[in-house]
């Protein structure tokens, strides 16, 4: 049959939907991208936050649409909103057939040919498990390295998912009741996955779970995490190997030398801190303070020189004061991170946050949120304008959505999606290869983008006759005028 297939979400979510590609190809299945064609589609769903719910319902609607007037005759929703609200799906959306949860990923195969579980066909989690300690208990699944999969990122990068769930209880989050309790992969399988991918011609991997830097701590393996490292450091044909969603109260100074010692390992700290004020911590049900932060990131600068440092807020949580606001200020202010991402607060239902009242009205978490990236922009601003004429290393993504003459790429300190970009300047696109690292010296910058001119050029000190140019004051393009 032919599979079409929508994927929403975060990068924990893209590698299940990933799976449930290679299973269906594996299963003899045909991939399509054209949706009006499709036989059977399938939804994959995020549920974190009301945007994200949002979202994944309005793509089941549209997809629902050709089931009434197109092709399709199937209809599967999987990931985190089947897992939460499968009962409702069906009850509102008639049009589903099948919901999969995030532990019932391998069932893929029977939904397309119509052999669902019980389990599958809407029954509630407490009807089929009994299990009321822990919403999550249930959810047990963790692919494998010989797992069938379909990577659906550019072909130079893929995402390794190291581990699953988590054992943290933040009060704003319902991960662990939509993934289940933290479990680690083994070593070897992550190692044999990597080598598999690098045969593949991926030259970056990025290492993801809920709590990166937990991983083996649940196996009883002090360690792991480094040792991981420094067996990927050894895998031929990787160029980078990054890591994702690390923990405060988990960053070992194993670590963070690993990082520091193996050439392929990005120095690149993505670290989820969530707020600043004690108080807000506090309710968040959150480790450590502003003092314990402080203390933590200087260790990371000292044992890691010339490390990355990203992280990310939540204002507007229950009871957040102006006070609060101005002690997470004055820490972005002090700390200067390279990169910041602020989200107002979801009032999330399932969560132990949602027995507050939510009484930071919306347009006030915005307007907090709009002050504190406001201040990172002049952090930014300062900062980039300091490393013009610095030497750099930028991994070549590709070119630009919107001009195949503007080449795109990125640094070590910036990951994919999430972060800002690298543009190419006075250089013929053909010479940049998807998925190789050049040597280049930065040339400007644009808002959180850098402007690069690639190394040999410099030292040639010609320019060639396409691309993107500047007039000597760097503010306009004489030839083409990249994205801003």
């Amino acid at each position: 049959m032919k599979i079409g297939f929508v994927s929403l979400g975060c990068p924990k979510n893209l590698v299940d939907g990933e799976v449930m590609l290679g299973l269906a190809k594996h299963a003899g299945h045909e991939l399509t991208s054209d949706a009006s064609t499709a036989e059977v589609i399938v939804v994959n769903t995020c549920a974190f936050i009301d945007n994200a719910k949002e979202e994944s319902v309005n793509a089941i609607l549209e997809m629902a649409q050709f089931k009434r007037d197109g092709s399709c005759k199937k209809l599967i929703v999987t990931g985190c909103l089947a897992e939460r609200y499968r009962d409702q799906l069906k009850a509102e959306i008639p049009e589903i057939d099948v919901c999969l949860g995030t532990g019932e990923v391998p069932e893929i195969v029977g939904a397309i040919a119509g052999q669902a579980t019980p389990m599958t066909l809407f029954r509630s989690r407490a009807e089929v498990t009994g299990v009321k300690e822990h919403p999550g208990a249930h959810i047990t699944y963790l692919y494998g390295s010989d797992t069938p999969r379909v990577l659906t990122t550019p072909s130079h990068f893929a995402y390794v998912k190291i581990a699953e769930g988590c054992d943290y209880t933040c009060a704003f989050c319902i991960i662990p009741t939509l993934r289940g309790k933290y479990r680690s992969r083994e070593v070897d399988a992550v190692v044999r996955e990597a080598e598999q991918l690098a045969s593949q011609g991926v030259k970056e991997l990025l290492l993801i779970s809920q709590d990166t830097t937990f991983f083996g701590i649940d196996r009883g393996e002090r360690g792991a995490l480094a040792a991981l490292l420094r067996r990927l450091n050894d895998v031929d044909g990787l160029e980078w190997i990054r890591l994702l969603y690390l923990y405060p109260t988990t960053i070992t100074d194993d670590v963070l030398t690993a990082m520091a010692e193996c050439p392929k390992v990005c120095k690149y700290i993505d670290l989820p801190l969530q707020h600043a004020s004690a108080e807000v911590l506090r309710r968040m049900r959150r480790p450590g303070n502003r003092a314990t932060y402080d203390k933590l990131l200087t260790r990371v600068r000292r044992l890691v020189p010339g490390v990355t440092l990203r992280t990310t807020f939540i204002v507007g949580f229950p009871g957040e004061t102006e006070d609060d606001v101005a002690q997470l200020m004055d820490f972005v202010r002090q700390t200067e991170f390279d990169h910041v991402g602020v989200f107002t607060y979801s009032h999330e239902e399932g969560t132990r946050a949602h027995e507050f009242d939510d009484d930071v009205p919306a347009k006030v978490k915005q307007a907090r949120r709009s002050a504190v990236m406001k201040l990172q922009k002049q952090i930014v601003a300062k900062r980039l304008k300091a490393r013009k004429g610095d030497a750099v290393r930028v991994m070549v993504d590709g070119p630009s959505p919107e001009s195949d003459l503007v080449m795109l790429g990125r640094l070590e300190g910036q990951a994919p999606d999430i972060d800002a970009m690298v543009y190419f300047d006075q250089c013929d696109p053909a010479t940049l290869v998807r998925g190789t690292v050049v040597d280049a010296t930065i040339s400007g910058s644009r808002g959180y983008d850098l402007v690069v001119i690639p190394r040999e050029i410099v030292l040639a000190g010609v320019k060639k006759t396409s691309g993107v140019f500047f007039d000597e004051n760097d503010t306009q393009p004489l030839a083409l005028r990249i994205p801003i």
